[in-house]
């Protein structure tokens, strides 16, 4: 075994032109979450321990897109979605639709410990955290007003791509007020995207876990489910590697991105950054997204196919990076 190893991250798809003093707050969450798991490593915590606990901090803190400062429906409201993996006997728990519970990595971990099932969404999960006597809060709480203003933005953005009507062809010319429209589907849209949380740990013991955690697209459908609850796309983990995704969700749930890192290293022979690398290139189609992976001999990879991820990584033999752009 080549020692313990860690990766988080906060988000793919960095607006190039966020300002110097909101970068600099995102790194310094980066580095924070990155040592407390450094810490619990060196205390030797297990994978699936550390996962955990990095992502319940960064579900706590309103910078990124997930628990507290989550993204907002077309309603205003918070739907909130995570999933947990752990390698060995590639055990899962995954949860949708959380509108009340503090913490939704903790929700998806007893969905794993305490459940016969490995997915429970919206009432169903609801009612489970509740039996299960999790931290629940109002959903005002997930709120922020940063995100108040960025949905207010979407449906503005919204209502020009609707005046278009979207053409059944032609979609280059659609929403010509805007730049740049996003695609998703082939489709272009209107919603501002902000960043899932994620962490990929391989302890002493070889033993390698992934969580993922977000509030999904602002001003997405109600109901509407992305890549980070859903296990080989968004999360995975088995005996060679754990992988979080970020980005494009409906890329990353076409391309079963995070389990296709596992199958190229396992079916093609390939090692980790070969296979990160591989997959971001071979696997998204036209999708935007990136991911953070960690090995079983204690490795650590990251890649993105576009402008920018949030990200941090460390290793036991005294490596340390915390960046964002390329």
């Amino acid at each position: 075994m080549g020692g313990w190893a860690i990766a988080v991250h906060g988000g793919a798809g960095v607006d190039p032109n966020l300002p110097l003093n909101r970068q600099e707050e995102a790194k310094q969450l980066l580095t924070r979450v990155l040592n407390l798991g450094i810490s619990a490593l060196r205390s030797n915590l297990s994978a699936i321990d550390v996962v955990e606990l990095v992502v319940r901090e960064l579900e706590t803190d309103p910078v990124f897109n997930s628990g507290r400062g989550s993204a907002l429906t077309e309603k205003g409201t918070v739907e909130m979605e995570a999933s947990i993996m752990d390698g060995p006997k590639r055990r899962c728990g995954a949860v949708s639709g959380l509108t009340t519970v503090k913490n939704p990595v903790s929700l998806a971990r007893l969905v794993m410990d305490k459940s016969p099932h490995s997915y429970l969404a919206f009432n169903g999960a609801e009612d489970f955290a509740r039996q299960q006597g999790v931290e629940v809060v109002d959903n005002e709480y997930f709120i922020t007003p940063d995100n108040v203003g960025m949905l207010k933005l979407a449906k503005e953005a919204n209502a020009i791509l609707f005046d278009y009507r979207i053409p059944a062809s032609g979609y280059e010319t659609c929403g010509s007020g805007i730049e740049s429209p996003i695609q998703m589907n082939g489709l272009p849209i209107s919603v501002y995207a902000p960043e899932t949380v994620g962490c990929v740990v391989v302890d002493r013991e070889g033993r390698c876990a992934a969580a993922t955690s977000t509030g999904g697209l602002m001003n997405k459908m109600i109901g509407r489910i992305g890549d980070s609850p859903l296990i080989g796309a968004g999360t995975y983990a088995c005996d060679l590697c754990g992988v979080s995704c970020t980005g494009e969700g409906e890329a990353i749930i076409r391309g079963t991105l995070a389990r296709e890192v596992g199958a190229v290293m396992e079916y093609k022979g390939l090692g980790l950054q070969e296979a990160v690398d591989f997959v971001i290139k071979h696997r998204l189609d036209e999708g935007k997204a990136g991911l953070i992976a960690v090995s079983n001999k204690g490795e650590v990879a990251y890649g993105f196919n576009c402008n920018g991820m949030f990200r941090g990584c460390a290793s036991e033999d005294g490596f340390m990076e915390v960046g964002i752009w390329e």
